[in-house]
């Protein structure tokens, strides 16, 4: 019986992507993938591409970016119907979605109106923030720690909270919202103590190892990821040095 399968791309670099996810790629009939934006080219795409096979077939679907939520429901019900159309026509689909399918993922808005109707199998990949806290050799949390995950963009409130009383804290899609974000930061004294990545894995990551020098703030990539370590000297920043 042919299903649907939901792959985790991990952050970026082609080579993060899990073993079974290759495995479904190479696998199925055809492939799903994201287009923020009309006729603009899909990175979720771009990370799998050394695993296609020449007769896979890849519809490029647009999902508006957009704050009218009936737009992203109408966008979200007609390609649901058109994958589960394919899969009741006995095709094998995947859908690549960045990072991991349960963190913050289109993927999900799919997934839920599937549910009961075709058979659905989810890869898990790796988040971007678990790649970068790999790739400084810093925990996120150890021993009796806490951490949060948040998107730049909700309540001010909320992500004070969190900044106040967990120990370490993740910010998505820090871009959207930064001035908010470092305005929070200066106030709680953790410039210092934050990391920011943008495009981490890719070509084009860039790294920043404390805040306080901030700069070219309205070029940073949408892929930009903040992390609070409350609990850490940041090697690179001006705590560590001095």
């Amino acid at each position: 019986m042919a299903k649907f399968y939901g792959v985790g791309t991990g952050p970026g670099a082609s080579d993060l992507l899990t073993i079974r996810g290759k495995e479904i790629i190479e696998m199925v009939d055809c492939l799903y993938t994201p287009e923020p934006k009309r006729g603009g080219k899909s990175l979720a795409l771009k990370i799998v591409s050394p695993y296609l096979r020449k007769e896979l077939t890849i519809k490029q679907r647009h999902f508006p970016m957009v704050n009218d939520w009936a737009e992203k429901r109408n966008a979200w019900n007609e390609i649901a119907e058109e994958i589960m159309t394919d899969v009741k026509n006995g095709l094998n689909v995947a859908f690549v979605t960045l990072g991991d399918p349960m963190v913050y993922s289109t993927y999900s808005y799919l997934l839920e109106r599937m549910t009961d109707q075709i058979e659905t199998v989810t890869i898990p990949g790796i988040s971007s923030f678990c790649q970068i806290s790999n790739d400084l050799q810093i925990p996120l949390v150890i021993d009796e720690e806490s951490y949060a995950v948040l998107p730049a963009t909700a309540d001010e409130a909320v992500i004070r909270t969190a900044l106040e009383q967990m120990s370490t804290v993740i910010l998505m899609k820090v871009s959207i919202a930064l001035p908010k974000i470092l305005q929070l930061l200066t106030e709680l004294d953790l410039l210092e103590q934050t990391v920011l990545v943008s495009d981490s894995s890719m070509v084009s990551e860039n790294i920043m190892i404390g805040l306080d020098d901030l700069s070219g703030q309205d070029q940073l990539s949408y892929f930009s990821t903040m992390i609070v370590y409350k609990n850490r000297t940041l090697k690179g920043s001006k705590k560590d040095e001095s």
